[in-house]
């Protein structure tokens, strides 16, 4: 590996003749890759250069605070020219069609639909003195009662749970939870084929945040570890610049449990609308652990807000994304892993241009407060620190233009002779290279 294998992976990232999926990554911090990915400028004109077999120079357009964070998200990674030039169209497609730099290679692994692989120790691999295990073999397993069924029959040591299987196994000494940076919340959509919704109500948005009681929806229905989201940004995820405090500590809980102000809010939204009932329609994947949430989510805002219907409708994840995506939906199940460590990549998502929005939300004070941190205050860690919490209060306290509903946490079955698992809050979820076993 040298550092031309950053720079020829870096130009095919911002490439448009590659459609890559992430280029907005490079579009907001090297100098040239907007201009590229628009095609007035050559991929090679990119502003990452190699000096010699080991140096990699980068210009940045502007500050970037979370740039070394950046690096560790997968389409920073390098890329062998000759070896991707060789697999044309199937580079990527299969094991024997992938390049491998790291503790482990794969095996078995016939492309997107393959039941089972394995990971192999990477003899090649510069620190493999390390690395203790010599295979992992996963089996994909079609839900999960069938991953438990395989640890329970020993022809599997890790096996993950939610729901109903997570509160039977977490009195047991092998059952793990793994902390996660990933949110899920409902967006709320103010526009819907172009005309507007009631959820372009102010007070109606208030009202639904105050009425969903998220302690019990994570302890009676998930029971995975995972806890109530009374905020944007997760906890434990980044911390004050000066006092080391946890976000969630500075920003404070927005929008907790409240039936009796839920009813309030809801009432003035009744009023403003003309109207003594009002029906939703909650949009999501088809996977059983969605279902449940509804069914859940449903109950608790027909109950405390009456004249409220909400009409449950799910299909498979590809299909919802893309109505999701294009603004056809009143309610929609949504979740946010980050890819980097820094506030923006949660608190950009609603900027009222960037296309992940896509619930006609438009702000120019959260605007101005976020851009503000990309911008003018990239280079004051404090200051930036302070409007990201502001920005917070405007998203959820002023407008509650956003339903958040629970922090994940990862619940796992895993055999006590293993150890070394490592989960990430962003970036590569895992890495197994310490994974140790005992007898």
């Amino acid at each position: 590996m040298t550092a031309n294998d950053f720079v020829y992976a870096w130009r095919r990232a911002v490439d448009p003749k590659t459609a890559p999926g992430y280029a907005a990554l490079f579009k907001d911090s090297i100098l040239n890759a907007t201009e590229i990915n628009g095609g007035k400028l050559k991929p090679t004109e990119l502003s990452a250069t190699a000096t010699d077999d080991h140096t990699l120079k980068i210009k940045l357009k502007k500050p970037v605070p979370y740039f070394i964070s950046l690096l560790s998200f997968e389409t920073f990674f390098p890329q062998k020219q000759a070896f991707v030039e060789k697999a044309g169209d199937k580079y990527g497609t299969d094991a024997a069609h992938t390049l491998y730099n790291g503790p482990f290679i794969m095996k078995k692994w016939d492309g997107n639909t393959s039941k089972n692989w394995t990971y192999a120790k990477n003899d090649h691999y510069w620190d493999k003195k390390k690395v203790e295990v010599d295979e992992i073999r996963v089996k994909v397993a079609k839900d999960i009662n069938a991953g438990v069924n395989l640890y329970e029959t020993n022809e599997a040591d890790r096996a993950p749970l939610s729901g109903e299987y997570a509160k039977q196994f977490k009195d047991r000494d092998d059952f793990v939870t793994e902390k996660d940076a990933l949110i899920s919340y409902l967006k709320l959509n103010q526009k819907r084929n172009g005309q507007l919704t009631p959820l372009s109500n102010n007070n109606l948005r208030h009202a639904l945040n105050l009425a969903v009681n998220k302690k019990l929806l994570t302890t009676d229905v998930l029971g995975d570890g995972s806890f109530a989201a009374n905020g944007l940004l997760p906890k434990d995820f980044v911390q004050n610049p000066e006092t080391g405090a946890d976000f969630r500590s500075d920003s404070g809980d927005h929008l907790v449990y409240d039936a009796k102000r839920a009813k309030s809010f809801y009432n003035k939204a009744l009023a403003e609308l003309g109207t003594n009932k009002i029906t939703l329609e909650l949009l999501g994947d088809d996977q059983d652990t969605t279902k449940t949430i509804f069914v859940f989510l449903k109950d608790q805002l027909e109950k405390t807000l009456p004249g409220l219907t909400i009409q449950i409708k799910t299909m498979p994840a590809k299909a919802a994304s893309e109505l999701t995506r294009t603004g056809d939906y009143d309610l929609s199940l949504a979740a946010w892993m980050p890819d980097f460590k820094d506030p923006w990549t949660y608190s950009s998502l609603f900027l009222s241009d960037y296309y992940n929005n896509s619930m006609s939300y438009h702000s120019e004070k959260y605007d101005k407060l976020v851009r503000s941190t990309d911008a003018e205050l990239a280079s004051k860690p404090l200051e930036r620190w302070n409007a990201f919490i502001a920005s917070e209060k405007v998203l959820l306290d002023d407008d509650a233009a956003i339903l958040p509903l629970y922090q994940h946490q990862t619940a796992v079955l895993q055999n006590k002779n293993i150890s070394g698992v490592q989960k990430h809050a962003f970036g590569s979820p895992y890495s197994y290279k310490f994974i140790k076993l005992s007898n």
